[in-house]
Parts: structure tokens; sequence; C-alpha cells
């Protein structure tokens, strides 16, 4: 069942962020919907009621997360009109993300893509949105010139996602201080200015 958001009920938000905090303390397999329903001060049948299972509870979560983080850089963008520009912060904002929501990073890179059902919640519609923005502004930028016209818009979008995840997948498995502004710099560097002397 997917859950459009439309209506947010206090009993469901108090899941959700019991849920979230048991998350940033423990394992997901190893949370239980009864220490859920006790944190979140429910019954446990109230989150049948809202929820069909943990998984989908774990995905209304995440669908959350990815909503706020997609309207911060849909807004930070907005103010720069360079498409290299728009790129490089949406280079330092998933890199200043993952950072600052570990326990949501561990999952979203670890856990939930080994699980097929998770292409078909919304939180996997929030992920598709945001690569949209990136295919939307390298097309862009190739049409103003911004970027070589040869380029595959498709392949440069998998080279910046692919590198924003490589270059913070260790620091946020091992708890590892994550130099922001260097990684950011040095991704945009290598993308846009090339590693041939």
């Amino acid at each position: 069942m997917k859950h459009k958001g439309q209506t947010n009920p206090p009993g469901r938000i108090k899941i959700m962020k019991s849920f979230s905090l048991l998350m940033a303390q423990k394992d997901f397999h190893s949370i239980t919907t009864a220490e859920i329903a006790g944190n979140a001060g429910v019954t446990e049948g109230l989150i049948y009621k809202y929820f069909k299972d943990k998984k989908e509870l774990l995905y209304q979560v995440l669908n959350d997360h990815f909503c706020k983080f997609q309207t911060k850089i849909e807004n930070r963008i907005a103010k720069e009109k360079n498409s290299i520009k728009q790129l490089e912060i949406i280079i330092f904002s998933s890199l200043e993300s993952y950072a600052a929501n570990r326990t949501f990073s561990k999952i979203l890179l670890l856990e939930v893509r080994n699980s097929l059902d998770f292409f078909d919640s919304f939180a996997y519609e929030r992920i598709r949105k945001y690569s949209r923005t990136i295919l939307a502004i390298i097309k862009k930028g190739i049409e103003k010139k911004e970027l070589k016209s040869d380029i595959d818009p498709y392949i440069l979008r998998k080279v910046i996602l692919g590198a924003i995840e490589h270059a913070c997948l260790g620091e946020i498995i091992f708890s590892k201080r994550l130099d922001i502004n260097k990684i950011s710099t040095g991704i945009s560097n290598i993308v846009f200015n090339g590693a041939k002397a």
C-alpha cells in the first residue's frame, strides 16, 4: 500500500518519529513493532492501520526524508542560472545530506536496494525525481553550450551519481569524518575540468 502523504494523522507522525529514533540506535532488522509502538506511545495495532509492515514504514520515513532533500536542492539551484554551478550545488548538497543523515544514508546505500519492492515505493519515486532533475540540468547545459555538445547526458548523470556515492561510502559505513567541501570540489573539478594533463 502506498501512502501519498495527503494526510498525516498525529498517530502516524508519532510512529514515524519513533521508528526514525530507533533506526539511529539499532539495526533495522532488530527493531520490533512493539518497540516502535512503545516509544511512540501508541498501540501496536495502530502501526498496521497506517503501514502494511515494518518495511513499508521504512519506505515512508525515507520518502519524507527525500521529499525534504528535494525541496532543499530545488531552492538552492533556483538561485543559480549556470548549469555547471547548479550541478555543483547538487553534488555538494547530496554529500551534505549523506553526512548529516548517516542512518538514512546507510539504509539507502546498503539496505533497501536489495529489496525489489523498494523500487515500487514512493521513496524510490523521489529518487527518480532527483535523478531527473540532474538530467534536465545537464541537457539544458548542453543546449546553452555550457557543457560539450557531444556529451551523453545519461552517462554524465551516472558519472555524477556514482562519484557522489562512492566518494562517501566508506566514511558513511565506518562512521568517519566526511570533508564535504574537499570531496565536492574534487568531484566537480574532475567532472567539469577533466583529469587529462
